[in-house]
């Protein structure tokens, strides 16, 4: 039932869900809000004096409209809060401003903010600017992370007060090594202020977070409410229960009008016609006896042009890899050092020193300065780097979230945003495949800006139901904090957390049983559960806190200064990029684990053993095949990926794979092309593994499966509509015997464990049917049919400029 509700201020929908028990729950949400002169003349009034001091004195000409409805949300209503809208928006003032002033008008007896980042930089970011706000305020703001102060620490032990801002997995090592201490920390705490709420959703260390706040509710008796902030959120109702999970309350999530904003995109492309490399030599350099380059033409090509593009210009490189990062910033070092143009370029990602980033993002805030920073995903999240003059993506975007996030990036204070997208493709003159000549990655970056520009659509974060190597974590760290547990107290410590609703205590049985059988946990005489011989270096060792995979890194030093870590020895005379530069090995202490190094001249390489993982969403795949089917000729795309669109929309729809499901590739191989996402199309694999047809995927985030078949196209067709038709059971499927989903605890979990998670949370065998309507001529459900999970605003009025130089900016808006 959807009701629609006046506010003065929103109009609010509110959702009644029935539950079995009769007990019906109301989540609330703001569909957009109203505000007035007036209304925020009302707001400005009710904010406490400091503030309005604050205000006055940094000449805000006027409240932005989200920062109205999170104050009439946190004045007029015991809600949670949800803020999301784009970067430098001025959520994170939004959140503050009203629970400030509630904190100032009625003082809490402890700490009564608990801001939570999954950046220790974003913290210390953020800390700076709380400092300015809170000066005249009598209310203390303390981070706590692992590089601050531990007088400051000692202090607020000593006196809870004020605002924390702390990182989750500190949080978690309060709450299991200072549990006495959490008790009068937080005795009466009234808010949680959740930032990034996007990276949490999807990522381990969200689940982490959840457990350790409903833990610390239950401990302190004390239920606060929770405020998230996120630019790029998909689905609003997710992100809704994620930030609910736990708290019994419901959620407002303003979506303010913020007027239309105009942005600047170009798309550029370079050839390389022979995919030939120098070979390296045993230095491990990449440039010739000058450090110039040697490589293709295309090559060549693209980071001259880069070099120009970049020249006085405050610029973000953001590239998918940390090796195409230190490799395209090495690059324009040389032609930079070649034409005595000034060394501008910097690298930002997290394996360079926490030392060197804080004085990159220093520069970058600068005015004067015109740094140009190559960055992998550490300068996605909300870092205050100041205002940039552009960003540029090299190759396609991950995901059209994380488009909208590096586009976030650039237009702030007023600016136009400018991204520019580069392309280097090696051509294969021959090609024996004849899907070889067709670049996904290129037509992928197409249609993600046509989700995100055009339809206002970003990737729904799916929840994780069977974490089962979070269950292992929470188990751990609940014994550490209470010490020796009953099995039935410990589950109920346990499985009573919310995030861990969907996990029946036979799972959980089998878990305590499995470490028992392991020694991580052992019986007491009593029958109790404590930490075992084998759990002990676990739980003890500071790496426990943190539920994300970090490799074994080496420090690599020049002299007594950091630069940042590698995950390979680098033996001595061997070179290596690192932050942008070249190195070479002059002594390596693999005891100790550090390489000490020289600067050197010239282009070298590195490498890491992990790179980014990413799936794709059945909306963008069909996408996908919009762009190949249609005719239209984007006005963002340079004359060359006009003329490469258009070779390529060529071979598709002459090759019959955008409207046949089954395209025969030679006698006996077949592509099959359902247009649907990653996890239905690996669903389709292994069902047809299960067939006897031999499946595979060829490359990461292809969007078609390779089959060998000796029959006919027709019966192919059969086999698969039987599939579809089927009552399939997930678990019968023959999946490989390790089969899982990545987890850092995934070692102390049983095996059949893992493989119900990777079924249950990954697998999606009712998406694939629902994706594909398999009629009597096997043709693919209409893209129409698909669902749009649309959640933005349509406030972008597009500039599509070719000419990515003209950079007027616009008249400088409010803060």
């Amino acid at each position: 039932m959807i009701v629609m509700i006046e506010h003065r201020y929103f109009r609010y929908v509110c959702v009644q869900v029935y539950l079995c028990s009769g007990v019906s729950v109301f989540r609330l949400y703001v569909e957009y809000a109203v505000t007035s002169l007036e209304d925020k003349m009302n707001v400005f009034d009710r904010l406490a004096p400091f503030i309005q001091d604050y205000i006055y004195e940094n000449k805000w000409e006027e409240l932005r409209a989200n920062q109205v409805a999170a104050c009439e949300v946190i004045f007029d209503s015991d809600d949670n809060l949800l803020l999301s809208s784009g970067t430098a928006s001025g959520k994170t003032e939004a959140a503050f401003l009203p629970v400030l002033t509630e904190l100032y008008n009625n003082p809490s007896n402890s700490v009564g903010v608990v801001y939570i980042s999954p950046l220790k930089a974003l913290i210390n970011d953020q800390f700076k600017r709380l400092e300015q706000l809170l000066l005249d305020s009598n209310l203390p703001v303390t981070k706590w992370h692992g590089d601050a102060s531990m007088t400051q620490k000692n202090k607020l032990i000593k006196h809870p007060e004020g605002i924390l801002q702390i990182t989750p997995e500190s949080l978690e090592s309060l709450l299991t090594n200072k549990r006495g201490a959490c008790l009068s920390l937080f005795s009466d705490l009234r808010f949680v202020i959740i930032d990034e709420v996007h990276y949490f959703m999807r990522d381990a260390r969200g689940i982490q977070l959840l457990c350790v706040l409903e833990r610390l509710r239950k401990l302190t008796g004390v239920n606060p409410r929770r405020i998230g902030l996120s630019a790029t959120l998909g689905d609003l109702t997710l992100a809704i229960d994620w930030l609910n999970t736990g708290t019994g309350r419901d959620c407002a999530a303003p979506i303010a009008e913020e007027g239309k904003r105009r942005l600047r995109l170009h798309v550029e492309r370079f050839v390389n016609y022979a995919d030939k490399r120098n070979a390296e030599g045993n230095s491990g350099s990449a440039g010739d006896a000058d450090g110039v380059l040697v490589g293709s033409a295309g090559d060549r090509a693209h980071y001259e042009y880069l070099f120009q593009q970049t020249l006085d210009k405050k610029t973000i490189i953001f590239a998918n890899s940390r090796e195409e990062i230190e490799f395209i910033i090495a690059n324009l070092r040389q032609i930079a050092l070649k034409n005595k143009a000034p060394d501008v370029y910097r690298v930002h990602h997290g394996n360079v020193s926490a030392l060197l980033r804080e004085s990159t993002e220093d520069e970058m805030k600068s005015e004067e300065e015109r740094i140009v920073t190559g960055a992998t995903v550490t300068l996605e999240l909300g870092i205050d780097i100041g205002s940039l003059d552009q960003a540029i993506q090299v190759g396609a975007p991950i995901s059209v979230s994380s488009f909208a996030q590096r586009l976030g990036r650039c237009g702030r204070r007023g600016q136009v945003p400018q991204l520019l997208f580069t392309f280097t493709e090696s051509i294969k003159i021959n090609s024996d495949d004849a899907l070889g000549p067709i670049n996904w990655d290129f037509i992928r970056t197409i249609a993600i800006i046509e989700l995100y520009i055009r339809e206002h659509w970003i990737e729904p974060i799916q929840p994780q139901h069977h974490a089962y190597n979070l269950l292992y974590h929470q188990t751990m760290s609940c014994l550490k904090s209470n010490g020796e547990m009953s099995p039935a107290a410990l589950a109920q410590a346990v499985l009573g957390l919310e995030s861990f609703k969907h996990i029946p205590q036979e799972d959980y049985k089998k878990l305590l049983n499995h470490l028992l059988a392991l020694t991580q946990l052992q019986r007491t005489e009593l029958d109790g559960l404590i930490i075992g011989r084998a759990g002990e270096p676990i739980v003890n060792s500071h790496k426990f806190l943190t539920v994300f995979i970090a490799p074994e890194y080496l420090l690599v030093k020049e002299e007594n200064r950091t630069i940042g870590t590698v995950d390979k020895v680098y033996p001595v005379g061997v070179r290596f990029a690192l932050a942008g530069m070249s190195w070479e090995t002059v002594d390596v202490n693999e005891k100790s684990k550090v390489i000490f190094v020289k600067r050197v001249p010239g282009v070298s390489v590195v490498d890491w053993d992990v790179d980014f993982t990413a799936e794709l969403h059945t909306v963008l795949v069909r996408k996908i095949r919009n762009v190949l089917k249609g005719e239209e000729s984007y006005p963002y795309l340079s004359e060359s990926c006009k003329e490469r669109l258009q070779e390529i929309r060529y071979i598709t729809q002459n090759s019959g794979i955008l409207d046949a499901l089954i395209t025969p590739l030679s006698d006996m191989k077949f592509a099959i092309f359902a247009w649907v996402g990653t996890r239905q199309l690996v669903t389709l694999h292994y069902a047809l593994l299960q067939h006897g047809l031999k499946s595979r995927i060829p490359f990461p985030r292809c969007v078609y499966l390779e089959v060998i078949y000796e029959g006919e196209v027709e019966e192919l067709e059969k086999e698969i509509r039987d599939i579809l038709l089927s009552d399939l059971d997930l678990y019968s499927l023959p999946l490989p015997s390790k089969v899982q989903i990545e987890g850092k605890y995934n070692e102390f979990v049983p095996q059949e464990l893992l493989r119900k998670q990777f079924i249950e949370d990954y697998l999606d065998f009712e998406g694939l049917k629902d994706d594909i309507a398999i009629k009597d001529d096997t043709d693919i459900k209409d893209d129409t049919d698909i669902k749009d999970d649309t959640n933005i605003k349509d406030n972008t009025d597009i500039k599509f400029n070719t000419d990515i130089n003209d950079n007027t900016n616009d008249d400088r808006t409010s803060m």
